[in-house]
């Protein structure tokens, strides 16, 4: 039996992610930091589909603890053989007037927190010696700068950086690490109400002139824990719509339509 752990898996891309990958086989370890609510109803979806769901509660301001959760969560349901490294949040403030207790929490929430958690769930794949797959849910913002950015796009260009670091590393224990950069995502995290369609919500920066579909995010990721995809390794997979063949981002100051 397959078994997955998914982080932020209470709304938005975590969760589209956990029920694409309940129909596809895998018993899910569901991680959350405060939405209790949000996680149950999507482990009654995942046992609805006839497959197991171990709810976890996790906080990577608290690297250390985040950690112990994620093995502990990979105890109860028997073993982990994929990891996605999904949950995370969003902050802006203009480089001047940024605090350090606020660049602090980004990088500890957004780069230490999810380090430590595959950290852990790869050292629990390295010890059953079966391999296993890591992805690692980054932002078009470690390579695109935004305005008010500064935290937010330094720890996100560092998890791109680590994911090809952890690749590197653990090829020779059969798991592959890759990262998903998702542009602007029609999600509760980025202020977009539940049932609200992405194509409902003109983008006139974006190329397809809409956010992505948290669904069609988990689509990618899903795909890079199939067996097909175990030669593709170290590789930062956008997803944003064609945002990045734009020479620049209009309205920066406003953020130019992302999130």
């Amino acid at each position: 039996m397959k078994a997955a752990l998914v982080t932020g898996a209470s709304s938005g891309i975590g969760e589209a992610t956990a029920l694409l990958l309940a129909r596809r086989g895998f018993d899910l370890g569901l991680g959350y930091r405060s939405d209790a609510d949000g996680a149950k109803r999507v482990a009654a979806e995942v046992e609805a589909a006839g497959r197991r769901a171990v709810l976890f509660r996790l906080d990577h301001a608290d690297p250390a603890a985040a950690a112990a959760a994620v093995d502990e969560a990979a105890e109860n349901l028997g073993g982990v053989d994929a990891f996605v490294n999904n949950a995370g949040i969003n902050h802006r403030a203009e480089f001047l007037d940024e605090t350090l207790d606020d660049w602090r929490r980004m990088l500890d929430v957004d780069l230490t927190g999810p380090f430590a958690c595959a950290q852990a769930a790869a050292r629990r794949m390295v010890a059953r010696g079966r391999g296993g797959r890591i992805v690692n849910v980054s932002s078009v913002h470690d390579e695109i700068p935004i305005w008010g950015g500064s935290a937010y796009c330094a720890a996100k260009g560092g998890f791109t950086m680590l994911t090809k670091v952890m690749a590197l590393e653990l090829a020779r224990h059969g798991i592959t690490v890759n990262a998903v950069s998702p542009g602007e995502t029609a999600t509760p995290m980025n202020g977009v109400p539940v049932g609200t369609d992405a194509g409902d919500l003109p983008r006139p920066s974006i190329p397809v002139g809409r956010p992505a579909r948290a669904r069609e995010v988990a689509a990618l990721i899903a795909y890079l824990l199939e067996p097909d995809a175990a030669y593709l390794t170290g590789q930062s997979l956008t997803i944003d719509g064609g945002l990045m063949l734009m020479g620049a981002i209009p309205n920066q100051k406003d953020g130019g339509g992302l999130q």
